[in-house]
């Protein structure tokens, strides 16, 4: 298994791997080639897949805003979680935001999402309850889609 920087021409199996992770959620806009596109362009080199004999088995993206750093999408096939490779995952884009002078990463679960909520906790990633999250759609078109 070899964790290296995700590309573009690994959509295809990145994006399918994000439609078969129950508890993910997508969006049209964000999530398509394009937006995926624009989102690895403006975070080079923090944004990871794991793969096994030209397979993505895994996929993180992370990347900035110059002050603070943010995980999203991150997946591991099923077969293939409790090996590891999650946290590896995590551990690779931390260290490439640690590079780019980034010294805390925030990310957002859904809460029904138990898999991952656990994965989070058991690698150190601690619930804030202090917080509210707020969000607003600015294109109607980008209607969340859970799985």
């Amino acid at each position: 298994m070899e964790i290296r920087c995700m590309t573009i021409a690994d959509y295809d199996q990145v994006h399918m791997l994000w439609t078969h992770t129950p508890g993910m959620g997508l969006n049209q806009l964000d999530d398509s080639r394009e937006g995926i596109e624009k989102y690895l362009k403006r975070n080079q080199g923090t944004c990871f897949v794991a793969e096994e004999n030209g397979r993505i088995i895994g996929g993180i993206l992370s990347g900035h805003d110059g002050r603070r750093g943010f995980i999203y999408h991150t997946a591991v096939l099923e077969a293939y979680r409790k090996q590891g490779i999650g946290k590896k995952l995590v551990e690779e884009a931390m260290n490439a935001l640690e590079k780019e002078g980034i010294h805390k990463v925030a990310l957002v679960a859904f809460k029904q999402n138990q898999a991952g909520n656990d994965f989070w906790e058991e690698i150190g990633f601690e619930e804030r309850r202090d917080l509210v999250y707020r969000n607003k759609v600015i294109h109607e078109s980008q209607a969340i889609n859970t799985l």
